[in-house]
């Protein structure tokens, strides 16, 4: 019908209409552009790739390692599945 009015969007204003005062943090802006865009701006260098290696390689290693040792002086339940 004529008398019909169309709903009133806001244009990007997300949940939070613009008349309550919610402004962004340019910093917390910066981040998440940052983070879009770490594949292309990390560089791989001998600082770098060690400690890559080390915290997906070596660490976790470790941690089973120290867990498994555990587990055998212990006589753990899990232990003893696996064998």
């Amino acid at each position: 019908s004529a008398n019909q009015t169309s709903q009133r969007r806001s244009m990007g204003g997300g949940p939070y209409p613009y008349n309550l005062g919610v402004k962004k943090n340019k910093f917390i802006e910066e981040w998440n552009g940052r983070r879009e865009i770490t594949e292309k701006s990390f560089n791989a260098s001998s600082k770098t790739v060690p400690w890559i290696l080390f915290l997906c390689v070596v660490f976790p290693y470790g941690v089973y390692a120290v867990s498994r040792d555990e587990q055998k002086k212990t006589g753990g339940r899990r232990y003893q599945d696996l064998c």
